[in-house]
């Protein structure tokens, strides 16, 4: 009888086992299917489609030899046949302004300030109805020079400003020259305007409606580029134009800013005022391209 028992258990565990066995060999096989049937549609429809699956993370990471890869469209005779992407941050809506990290490398930030630096001059401002150099003395400290990417012969200037153009959308013919600027300690820039309100300066041709700054140095301390009047504030009448408050953007190497001076409708936007606070420790260095709503150059 013991020995019945026995033999009827060890059956029921052999069946018990090769039941299992059968499961598990059932699972492994309707895996191993549907991961190479989901593999072969994958590849399926790269070849139908020419192309593998967008995904916006892919299409930031390619190069530009990669790109051609996407399905572009034809560009007319001025445009690209190859898909860019700069980096930007928005750093305040009201003004529009907005930041570029890594705008531009070390070395071309030294090329330009080395070919500014012998020509500088004491920086001027546009003088008001009414106003003199004598009493507009001492709301811009800095020195300067205006430099044209045509007068660069090392062709750096001429790859900036075509990258400023692709940033803004703005075409290069409407750009100034290049004002390249240095603040030493103590120097800045009162609050202003870049755009010229016509009540105070008189009628304008053309207007500044934005403005990009590439910074060309790192500033240790002070040397803020402020904005005081951001999202409306201080616009009680207390401000002085002297005090450093507000929105206020940390110079760097190679960074870029850009910011709007005008509404769509043409208007000035009161919360553009704005102005480089005191440098405190080192020396600032900027490179300022003026962006007006008319062609500014005939040979374009």
């Amino acid at each position: 009888m013991k020995g019945k028992a026995v033999k009827g258990n060890w059956s029921l565990k052999r069946n018990n086992k090769f039941s299992f066995l059968s499961v598990f060999l059932i699972c492994i096989f309707f895996f191993l299917a549907g991961f190479f049937g989901s593999t072969l549609f994958f590849h399926s429809q790269k070849h139908e489609n020419g192309m593998r699956p967008r995904s916006t993370a892919r299409l930031l990471e390619k190069s530009t030899k990669e790109e051609t890869e996407y399905n572009l469209l034809r560009p007319g005779e001025s445009g690209d046949d190859f898909i860019t992407s700069i980096p930007f941050q928005v750093l305040s809506w009201r003004p529009q302004a907005i930041y570029f990290p890594n705008f531009a490398s070390a070395e071309q930030c030294k090329s330009i300030i080395d070919m500014a630096r012998g020509r500088l001059t004491p920086s001027i401002v546009a003088l008001r109805k009414g106003e003199t150099e004598a009493s507009a003395k001492g709301i811009r400290t800095s020195s300067g020079v205006f430099i044209s990417a045509f007068e660069d012969k090392t062709g750096i200037l001429d790859v900036i400003e075509n990258k400023i153009a692709r940033a803004t959308k703005i075409p290069r013919s409407h750009g100034e020259a290049f004002n390249i600027l240095r603040y030493g300690v103590g120097q800045k820039y009162s609050s202003h305007y870049d755009a010229f309100n016509p009540a105070e300066y008189g009628p304008q041709e053309s207007q500044r409606m934005a403005s990009f700054l590439l910074y060309l140095t790192d500033v240790p301390e002070g040397g803020e580029t402020m904005f005081p009047y951001e999202n409306g504030l201080n616009m009680d009448g207390s401000y002085n134009f002297e005090d450093c408050i507000g929105l206020r953007v940390k110079p760097r190497r190679g960074d870029g800013f850009l910011f709007y001076s005008l509404f769509p409708n043409g208007t000035i936007d009161p919360a553009s005022l704005h102005g480089s606070c005191p440098v405190i420790k080192g020396e600032k260095w900027v490179a300022t391209k003026w962006i007006r709503d008319q062609n500014q150059k005939e040979d374009w």
